[in-house]
């Protein structure tokens, strides 16, 4: 039966509202917004971490195609140089002989020698769009040039996943919740609303939950569910104590917004709230003008994705075997570098995958060249790989989610062969 709400608790509502708005404010940009699922039963599968580089960033210089002359052709000035190459400047890390990694990159080496991270190559979304706008919303809808479904490919996911009741089972790092996390299964998504007693603020707090007390006394069914969500979260938070969270294995994380959002997974993970997917972002990929090459701008960017996902892989240790990272972005750049040293917007990218479920490591591709001939409207490194291959590779898997026809509608998954069950 539905009710109509009153002007005093219209009022009530909009002093409560405006008060977790408030201190919402107040929390720094790497704390989380939550989504709440509801309670349900089933088998759950490894933690996804989804990590979106946002901007387009450009693939051809993280994993370098050393192999390929018409590579160099291409950028005179940006090309990272060979691992043989003479002279003083940093270098590729030499993977296979083909490929190679930006020398920021090197942190990643050891995971990939180890067979617990790979890169696919030559892969992204298969729809046109150089709009960042657009390409970003397609890949995180998993319906590449369609809008008919509004959800997300990871709300999806647990929305078909029927895995547990925890109000903690997806995060989402950042400014606002990413799209990927849209979906039935998330009736309550907020920024981080105690950042662990926020900060040491008692004052903050309490406000904080008193506006929370307000909603959740309000006689209303949405406004009530959100509230009991949002306590329940609370209460979980308060047993991940946060603070004295100590990484293990002698992992060091960067003091970067990046490395601190990994940080707080792996505590959320090794806590045992119920988390099965968070998802953070690294933004500054849109290199137009002063990219640099081995050094510089995107290599500063690499840099703390490396030592990011390093210090997170060190501090899971043999936890990785129930953990599987996925790292995009919206599209990758031009091969021709432009006169104002940076590279445009283009079409094939690449994907880094970081697992203890992995099938092989190193750089997979089916390779199509970079000569003009072979290149996508003549301008861009082709797809041969669609990212909807992989992550659905991942979901069914790792994740043991078999309900891939409702996660990426309307396509027809190709095996890829990154992981074992």
């Amino acid at each position: 039966m539905s009710k109509t709400l009153s002007r005093r608790q219209m009022l009530r509502s909009a002093a409560a509202m405006a008060g977790a708005a408030a201190a919402q404010r107040a929390l720094p940009a790497w704390m989380p917004r939550y989504a709440f699922a509801p309670h349900q039963q089933g088998t759950r599968g490894d933690v996804l971490v989804s990590i979106f580089l946002r901007g387009g960033a450009d693939s051809l210089n993280m994993i370098v195609p050393h192999g390929e002359d018409a590579y160099y052709t291409a950028r005179p000035r940006l090309a990272i140089p060979r691992p043989d190459a003479a002279g003083s400047d940093p270098k590729a890390v030499d993977i296979d002989g083909f490929f190679g990694l930006h020398p920021a990159l090197e942190p990643l080496l050891p995971i990939m020698r180890g067979g617990e991270l790979a890169a696919v190559h030559a892969a992204g979304s298969p729809h046109d769009t150089r709009s960042h706008f657009e390409a970003m919303d397609y890949m995180e809808r998993g319906t590449p040039g369609e809008y008919g479904v509004s959800t997300g490919w990871i709300g999806r996911h647990l929305a078909a996943a029927n895995s547990g009741g925890s109000p903690l089972r997806a995060v989402g790092f950042g400014t606002a919740a990413q799209a990927a996390l849209r979906g039935p299964v998330s009736p309550v998504a907020l920024q981080s609303i105690v950042d662990y007693h926020l900060g040491g603020d008692a004052a903050l707090a309490a406000r904080m939950l008193d506006s929370l007390n307000r909603l959740y006394a309000l006689d209303t069914g949405s406004l009530l569910e959100s509230a009991q969500a949002t306590r329940s979260a609370i209460d979980l938070l308060a047993q991940v104590n946060y603070a004295q969270y100590q990484p293990q294995n002698g992992a060091q994380y960067p003091e970067s917004e990046f490395a601190l959002a990994l940080r707080q997974t792996a505590a959320l993970i090794r806590a045992e709230v119920g988390l099965e997917a968070a998802c953070i972002d690294l933004g500054g990929w849109d290199t137009h003008v002063n990219q640099g090459g081995a050094q510089g701008q995107q290599a500063r960017l690499m840099a703390q994705l490396a030592e990011g996902l390093a210090a997170f892989h060190a501090d899971m240790g043999a936890q990785m075997r129930g953990v599987s990272v996925v790292v995009m972005s919206e599209f990758g750049r031009r091969v021709q570098e432009n006169s104002g040293g940076g590279t445009d917007h283009g079409h094939g990218g690449a994907l880094l995958l970081m697992s203890g479920g992995l099938a092989r490591g190193g750089v997979v591709a089916t390779w199509p060249g970079l000569t003009a001939e072979a290149l996508d409207r003549g301008e861009d490194l082709a797809i041969t790989t669609d990212y909807r291959d992989v992550l659905a590779e991942l979901i069914a898997l790792r994740l043991r989610n078999p309900a891939l026809a409702d996660i990426f509608p309307n396509h027809t998954v190709n095996p890829v062969g990154m992981f074992r069950a």
